[in-house]
């Protein structure tokens, strides 16, 4: 009966979920409408998938409109119609032009042109004009003549609607049109008081029950019928389940079946790369494999994988093959992955069973400076047939509460620190409209505002991707769907994921680095796991926790786990590696796997089927597939049922009661078994507290591969290593760690330098030079001037030669002056910077002019200025984020007391003071909600320390933003890792910059000693 139907993925119009629309229609006795959000597909495959079970035939279209202004609203009459309206939109969502008001000759969709904007032109076959409720009255004197066949009722269903009580008159329900107005206010950037009518909804456009709307156009039942009519004449349909489910690239040759030969064929040639001598296990697992990928068609998707990996490798681009894909021998022998299966007795049926519809997780990683390329080549090398069948996947940005309530404050017209005050003040001290904010601000909360792309998902359909959604064409160029990855699986389009990491670009820089500074060595395999694994030096790091900038492996906490562990071997690192996980811990289990690591004879008090299930971790669930392996070795659930209970546990079902059911049946079935139900319950709280959080056992593997090329290479190679790290953006801290890494492993860091500084950092044997990049507000073009000229015309010598070589502004030239970018002239900064303002003070740039002979230029003699070498720490914090040299030469005093972390094995269980420079905090709660904090510390002497604030401390003793602190507590160890709880906490101060100072710097100045 509605032909113009409105969700809320009309984004920042609409306010009613796809549920909620079917039920409300369901108890308006409608037993089909078309959703046509506004120039959106993003409900539309979600809104078939449900209808059925409201009773409800779903039909298909789309409201075109150019912003708020609706131009026509087109309603797919089958699959190829809503092909065809999907194309029409794309095209305008690619351009960014507007949608012409007259539609184009649809061969398979309606387009309906509402009443106010029919200007009486001749209408095709498919053509109608709808008429709203409020149009009707006007059809008494049309302005054009109309026949009536053309004519078609056209309620716009965008609002819930209620009775009014004084009028008893079916009215607009308040709280969808005011969150409405006010979501169009926010998309238009403007007061509400100041939101045109014309961006706004009609009041009107709410939904009537049946009977009412017959009522309303009980005059023009003629209406009614050739709506009903139109209606009839629509049916969609997609499989969400069975043998036509999945709607990936179906063949990667010409046909299934050569794809099989050819996946048979790649594997027997990879076979003697990864396994010269094959055992009869190894050649078994491949033909399991093969032949459960052949059941299953997912051929095609390993080829595509291995396709372009095999490009990545002809490119020498790193990557990592990971998630549950990495359990398959296929995908090893493929080169997908680098981890061994039969090494690491993966598990298959975590990968791959008949049961799974889906296939398996491939997560492959890249440089952050390669995958712009992979992804071209993936769209250039995947299209087939008519094309358009490869996209990007998206995502919903909703709004999330504290945004929408900032938004909402703006669009009212309250000032910032009022809309801070709503946020922190309790609700019965707020007034009217602040109130208002907060109650909209929670019906708004979680409504989608706008699509964003996926981290890495691509889509590879068979049919052109339009049979299923329209497309964006957002900035990075690439089509992008309208629907999330569920939405996807539902459809049975499943994503290939192409990710990226600064961790394989800090490996492949590392080794350029290499090469550059040390061209005598021998030049490094890295793709040589096995010689890392037996490294000595490499082991001895991974057990003292020293990794900084070696990929996962240097937070924190995965440096107390390393510890606590003594962990010297790949094993024990990939289980490190997944332990970490938040919901290992959570359930403490993670104690558990450190007291049965550490103390064997703990072992046995894993319940005997656990440990049989779980030997290498002793009873413990570590990876994801353990919750396979117990939900079906443990309870008797079948593999189906188990792959239920995983993704179940990971918030990826689509059917609570399915997930139920598995749920009850697990208990049954421990019963069945003779479990206690107090057994079955514990078994049940590790399986719930972790499964959505822990890593695939191959994941894990593939982590611990790339974690070990790293330590290697800081092994040997910490400087080069440290280069690369902060080209590539750090890691799990800033800038500045890494630069004490360095530092701490011999480096000269080194400020920049116009004459040795490249636009990132450079090493020169143990001199690290920072890049012009670190300079805060050095402009781009300014680098590539200094940097060109130096490459055309060498080194600049002198401050004068410079001046006359490159074209810069006085701004830019002072942010080099201040940075120390001229000390080889041996002037200081202070003359330098008067010399620069006599030249440039009126704000012009200086010229290069080219000259056969350098001429001196007339130098005016300044007074001897003061200096203090600590001027240059001050300009340093400002101008990079920190300073080069000790931060702990620059406090003001010096404490009475201060044990350093060398000294924290004599002071176990005593309470003492220990100073430390702060480098990161992680904050958390406790299991009742209270705010507790974990702080990481350098001491003076450049280690680290690690303290915990409990609640009551943290409360009492906040942070203070960067700096050095006073840190009172006592010194605990656990596992022969020692940390501090603190007590007391106070940031201590700086000195006077002296670059502004008269005073003092420190308490002794001036005092002999």
């Amino acid at each position: 009966m509605y032909l113009n139907t409105h969700s809320y993925y009309s984004f920042k119009y609409g306010t009613i979920n796809t549920k909620s629309l079917l039920e409300i229609m369901q108890q308006a006795e409608v037993n089909t409408f078309a959703l046509t959000d506004i120039n959106s597909t993003a409900a539309s495959i979600n809104f078939v998938r449900l209808a059925p079970r409201f009773g409800i035939k779903p039909v298909l279209g789309i409201d075109f409109r150019n912003g708020a202004d609706q131009l026509f609203v087109a309603i797919a009459q089958n699959n190829e119609g809503f092909k065809e309206l999907n194309d029409y939109l794309s095209k305008y969502l690619h351009s960014k032009e507007e949608i012409p008001p007259r539609a184009p000759a649809f061969q398979h969709a309606f387009v309906v042109y509402p009443f106010s904007k029919y200007t009486g032109f001749e209408l095709k076959k498919l053509e109608f004009i709808g008429v709203k409720p409020k149009d009707l009255p006007k059809l008494v004197y049309p302005p054009h003549q109309m026949d009536k066949q053309k004519l078609v009722a056209m309620p716009t269903a965008t609002f819930r609607s209620k009775i009014d009580k004084e009028t008893g008159e079916r009215v607009v329900m308040k709280r969808d049109f005011n969150a409405h107005r006010l979501l169009r206010a926010i998309d238009k950037n403007t007061l509400l008081s100041k939101l045109p009518k014309t961006e706004e909804a009609d009041p009107g456009d709410f939904i009537y029950p049946t009977e009412e709307l017959k009522e309303v156009y009980s005059a023009h039942l003629y209406m009614l019928e050739n709506t009903e009519e139109l209606l009839s004449q629509c049916h969609i349909h997609f499989d969400f389940e069975g043998e036509n489910l999945n709607k990936n690239l179906k063949s990667f040759t010409e046909s299934p079946e050569k794809d099989y030969q050819e996946l048979e064929k790649l594997c027997e040639e990879g076979l003697p790369y990864r396994y010269p001598n094959p055992s009869e296990k190894i050649r078994t697992r491949i033909k399991t494999e093969l032949d459960v990928i052949r059941r299953q068609g997912f051929m095609s998707y390993f080829l595509i994988n291995w396709k372009l990996c095999k490009y990545a490798r002809e490119k020498g681009y790193f990557y990592v093959g990971r998630g549950s894909g990495a359990n398959s021998i296929v995908a090893y022998l493929l080169r997908i992955t680098d981890v061994d299966p039969i090494e690491l007795d993966l598990y298959f049926e975590r990968f791959i069973n008949l049961y799974r519809q889906n296939p398996p997780d491939f997560d492959i990683d890249f440089s952050w400076k390669d995958r712009e390329d992979i992804t071209q080549f993936i769209f250039k090398e995947f299209q087939h047939g008519e094309g358009g069948n490869v996209s990007l996947l998206a995502t919903y940005s909703t709004f999330q509460f504290r945004a929408v309530i900032r938004e909402l404050g703006k669009v009212l017209g309250l000032p910032a620190h009022e809309i801070e005050h709503i946020q922190a003040t309790s609700y019965n001290q707020l007034d009217e409209t602040q109130k208002l904010v907060l109650r909209y601000g929670k019906y708004i909360e979680g409504f989608p505002s706008h699509l964003s792309i996926h981290a890495g998902g691509i889509l590879i359909s068979e049919k052109p991707i339009h049979y299923y959604t329209a497309t964006d064409l957002p900035p990075k160029g690439f089509p992008t769907t309208h629907f999330d990855m569920i939405i996807a699986e539902d459809i049975g389009l499943y994503k290939f994921d192409i990710l990226s990491q600064r961790g394989l670009g800090k490996i492949k820089d590392s080794l350029d680095i290499i090469a550059r500074n040390h061209p005598e060595d021998e030049a490094i395999d890295i793709h040589n796991i096995a010689k890392f694994k037996k490294d000595e030096r490499v082991k001895t790091m991974l057990k003292e926790g020293k990794a900084i900038g070696c990929f996962y492996v240097e937070s924190p906490a995965m440096r107390m786990l390393l510890k606590k562990l003594r962990v010297d071997e790949y094993l024990g690192l990939v289980a490190a590696s997944s332990v970490i996980r938040p919901g290992v811990a959570k359930s403490g289990m993670m104690r558990q796997y450190i007291l049965r690591f550490r103390e064997p004879e703990r072992r046995n008090e894993a319940h005997p089927k656990l440990r049989e299930i779980m030997p290498e971790t002793y009873g413990v669930m570590v990876y994801q597939e353990d919750v396979i392996k117990v939900a079906h070795m443990f309870a008797d659930l079948t593999l189906a049922e188990a792959d239920v209970l995983r993704r179940g546990m990971s918030g990826k079902y689509r059917s609570r009661a399915e997930f139920q059911k598995v749920q009850e049946k697990y208990f049954v079935n421990c019963q069945k078994k003779g479990y206690s139900l107090e057994l079955a319950k514990d078994i049940w709280r590790q399986i719930e507290s972790f499964a959505g959080y822990a890593f695939a056992k191959g994941h894990s593997a593939s982590y611990a591969v790339e974690s070990y090329q790293s330590l290697y290479l800081k092994a040997y190679y910490p400087l080069e290593y440290m280069v690369a790290t902060i080209n590539n953006g750090g890691g799990f801290y800033r800038v500045e760690l890494y630069a004490h890494e360095a530092f701490m492993h011999g480096a000269d860091i080194q400020a920049p330098c116009v004459n040795q500084s490249e636009q990132l950092c450079t090493i020169y044997g143990k001199s690290i030079f920072m890049g012009f990049a670190f300079i805060s507000e050095l402009e781009h073009s300014t680098m590539e001037a200094i940097l060109e000229e130096r490459s055309e015309n060498g080194v600049f010598m002198s401050f004068d030669n410079f001046m006359k070589r490159v074209p810069i502004s006085l701004d830019q030239l002072s942010l080099l002056i201040r940075i120390n970018a001229f000390r080889f002239t041996g002037i200081g900064k202070k003359e330098l910077l008067w010399d620069a303002h006599f030249r440039l003070g009126n704000g012009k740039k200086s010229r290069p002019e080219k000259m056969l002979f350098d001429f001196g230029v007339k130098r005016f003699q300044i007074p001897e200025l003061s200096y203090d070498h600590l001027e240059d720490a001050f300009d340093q914090i400002e101008l990079l984020g920190f300073p080069l040299g000790n931060p702990f030469d620059m406090l003001k005093d010096r404490p009475e007391e201060e044990v350093m972390v060398r000294e924290m094995g004599l002071h176990k269980n005593k309470e003492v003071t220990m100073v430390g420079y702060l480098i990161h905090i992680k904050n958390t709660n406790t299991s009742g909600g209270k705010r507790m904090q974990f702080g990481t510390w350098l001491d003076r002497e450049g280690h680290f320390i690690d303290t915990t604030h409990f609640p009551p401390i943290a409360a009492k003793y906040p942070f203070r933003g960067k700096g050095i602190y006073e840190l009172k507590g006592k010194i605990v160890e656990e596992f022969d890792f020692l940390s501090m709880e603190i007590t007391a906490m106070r940031k201590l101060q700086y000195i006077h910059d002296p670059r502004l100072a008269t005073e003092a710097r420190h308490a002794t100045m001036g005092v002999s000693s």
